[in-house]
Formats: structure tokens, sequence, C-alpha cells
């Protein structure tokens, strides 16, 4: 009798295998939108059988949540991840804003505001995500300010404008021909150096654009 057949799939620890699955459902939520986030699209390339997904995640919404969380948290480390003075900072995120690599991004936002009015938990998740972008910028502001580079007696106002002109501007992710114009292009560093009490294209020199 011939020994049984073994298996060469590496059994992973419960949590590297959860972080695996939520990564590789938050770059196809990024791709291909959340309503791509099934058991059976995270689970092909991963190797994996479906039921194995459905064990760390019950119902596919959650996993549908973390993939929205997971996008969002690596984009705000990554704005806000360096040590950079407030106004390099502030030039670099406007610089992404207005790039064409954050269309992925800005679609993933519009796609998250759409599903929420029948899914409750992502609509919390947009939410708390929203203030923990706002609560970043508003330091990073704060920080501006105590350093004599922005004038704003209101961060919190300025924040506000600031992620309003990001929104403004990503209502255009999904149309197949863009509208190019420089007011449009240049939309949320004009509103972030009127906010701050910059002269107009500061953010722009600072970043080389």
């Amino acid at each position: 009798m011939g020994e049984p057949a073994t298996s060469n799939r590496v059994r992973k620890p419960a949590e590297a295998r959860r972080a695996e699955i939520v990564a590789e459902a938050a770059a196809i939520a990024l791709r291909d939108g959340l309503e791509g986030v099934t058991l059976r699209a995270v689970a092909e390339p991963l190797g994996v059988r479906p039921g194995l997904i459905s064990h760390y995640f019950s119902a596919v919404e959650g996993l549908v949540v973390e993939a929205f969380v997971l996008a969002v948290t690596a984009e705000r480390d990554w704005l806000f991840g360096d040590d950079d003075a407030p106004l390099a900072q502030m030039a670099g995120f406007v610089r992404r804003a207005e790039s064409p690599e954050a269309v992925e991004l800005c679609r993933l936002w519009l796609n998250a505001r759409h599903l929420a009015r029948a899914m409750p938990s992502l609509a919390t998740a947009i939410d708390e995500q929203e203030t923990l972008d706002r609560v970043r910028m508003v330091a990073l502001i704060e920080a501006g300010v105590a350093d004599g580079d922005f004038a704003a007696d209101d961060p919190v106002g300025a924040s506000t404008r600031i992620y309003m002109a990001v929104d403004a501007l990503g209502v255009y992710a999904n149309n197949a021909a863009p509208f190019e114009h420089p007011a449009l292009r240049h939309f949320v560093s004009d509103v972030a150096e009127w906010s701050l009490g910059l002269e107009p294209r500061t953010l722009q020199a600072e970043s080389g654009g």
C-alpha cells in the first residue's frame, strides 16, 4: 500500500492568513470596486478554497468593510507618514490628490459612499475614516501655523474645505474622458492655498509642479 498523499500547502498562522485575505480584498476593491470582493475572487489568487475565506469572514460584508478600511488607511499613512516640514507635506498631499494615481482611491470612496446606503457597517467605517483623516489634517495645519508657514485661524474649517475640494475633484473619477483645464487640475491646491493663507501657486512651486 502506497504512502498517503501529502499537501504542499503551507499552513499559515491565523493572524497572518487573515491579514493576507484582507490585503487581497483591498487590492481587488481598488482595482474592481467593492462589489468585486467575493469569497471566490479573494480565494483564487491566494490559492485557497472559498471556504477558507468564510472561516475568517462568515459574511462577505465584513470583508468588504475591512478591505475599504485597509485601503484608505494605507493611503493616509503614506500621505502623513513622513517627517517633512508642514509646507512640504501639504504640497505632497495636494500633488497626490491632483495626480492620475489618485483616481483609483477616488473611485473607491465614491463606490463606498454609494454602497453605504444599504450597508450600515460600511457607513460607520466611512465616518470613522473621515474622522481619522480630519485629525491628521488638522494636526498638519496646526503644525504649519506654529511654524509660521500657514495662516489659518480655524484649522478644522481649513481641513474641511481642503477635503471638500478633494471630494469635489473625485466626483470626476469615473468620467470616461476627463475634462482638462487648469482650474480643475489644480482645484485642490487652489482651495488649500486660499484656506491656509498662502500665495497662489505656493504649493505647486513647493512640489515642483
